[in-house]
């Protein structure tokens, strides 16, 4: 077990955990680390209806975030005294094609979730997989901390910013809020090309592979971004999470990023130099978005965080980028990485 793993399993002993989204991309990690360090506890993992990639060690249920009396049967029947909730729509761009079901997941899957909690387990500790994206607006202000002021600027961080005080508002006085707000993380195990990272990794592997022409599309690489390694958020989430109740608040909101902002343009060149073969890059016009929503420079201040629990990011972009290519070649040559 880690270092990190057994610090978490020492300070706190949860006995009943839930995890929602824990089987997408940041679940499948967050999964592993807490199989790690509550080893004894009971484990359940919401699915919605016809997914799979369920971790092993939890048991698992179907339901729709969106059935509120589904919701709550599970959370009266297991009666958790943690929960993770991850699940929601993640991508900012299918968010700006589907906003009612974005609002309907994002927020009244948080709203229905709350109520069970409140109602069934007040005690349990949550933690909300928020964004910084809900700042919108205020990183035009710089580097941001937690006090900033919420400035959403699309559908999907509103969304977001709704869940987050409705989760806050509903859930009882005896419980346990942290709403994580993570600037953009990629790395090993995203495998959707609606992320940019993801979606040049999959492309260069592609033109590896022999499947595609060596010319990869792309948005506006001039923008400048925070991005940490999914363990390195998971890290943060877990760390927190084994803290919950040293926490001097009942509600607690926590920055997770490096501070510093680099253009997509710099890491696009970085998994140049990692390709295989040579590629031209082209401006695809439809992957642009709005510049009246599209923030220039987006970086967090995570130095709360940092006192809280001591985190500090254990991957480099480099990192990132070479797990995240290695996914990508594992996937087209047809094996698991």
């Amino acid at each position: 077990m880690s270092q990190t793993r057994k610090s978490a399993a020492m300070a706190a002993a949860y006995e009943r955990i839930l995890v929602t989204g824990g089987a997408g991309f940041v679940g499948a990690h967050l999964a592993n680390a807490l199989v790690e360090a509550y080893p004894n506890a009971a484990r359940m993992l919401l699915l919605r209806p016809g997914e799979a990639g369920a971790h092993a060690a939890f048991e698992t249920t179907t339901a729709d975030l969106l059935d509120e009396a589904a919701i709550d049967r599970l959370v009266a029947e297991l009666r958790p005294d943690l929960i993770v909730h991850l699940a929601g729509q993640a991508s900012i761009g299918l968010a700006a094609r589907a906003a009612e079901h974005t609002w309907r997941v994002n927020f009244h899957g948080s709203f229905s979730l709350a109520a069970a909690i409140a109602q069934h387990a007040p005690r349990a500790v949550t933690l909300f997989s928020s964004s910084a994206a809900v700042y919108g607006a205020s990183f035009r202000d710089g580097v941001l901390n937690e006090d900033a002021p919420l400035r959403p600027l699309d559908i999907y961080s509103r969304s977001k910013a709704a869940a987050e005080g409705a989760l806050a508002d509903i859930l009882g006085q005896e419980g346990r809020l942290i709403t994580v707000r993570p600037v953009n993380h990629s790395g090993p195990g995203q495998r959707n090309h609606n992320f940019v990272l993801s979606s040049f990794a999959s492309q260069i592997a592609s033109i590896e592979a022999g499947k595609s022409e060596p010319h990869i599309r792309v948005g506006d690489l001039s923008k400048e971004r925070d991005f940490l390694d999914v363990r390195d958020v998971v890290d943060a989430y877990m760390r927190l999470i084994a803290r919950a109740h040293d926490l001097p608040e009942r509600i607690s909101t926590f920055n997770i990023g490096s501070g510093e902002a680099r253009t997509i343009a710099s890491l696009l060149d970085e998994l140049r130099v990692m390709a295989r073969r040579p590629f031209d890059v082209e401006v695809d016009p439809h992957l642009v978005r709005p510049s009246s929503t599209d923030i220039a420079t987006i970086a967090c201040d995570a130095s709360k965080l940092r006192a809280a629990t001591g985190w500090a990011p254990r991957y480099s972009a480099n990192d990132m980028l070479r797990a995240l290519l290695e996914e990508w070649r594992a996937k087209y040559a047809g094996v698991e990485a």
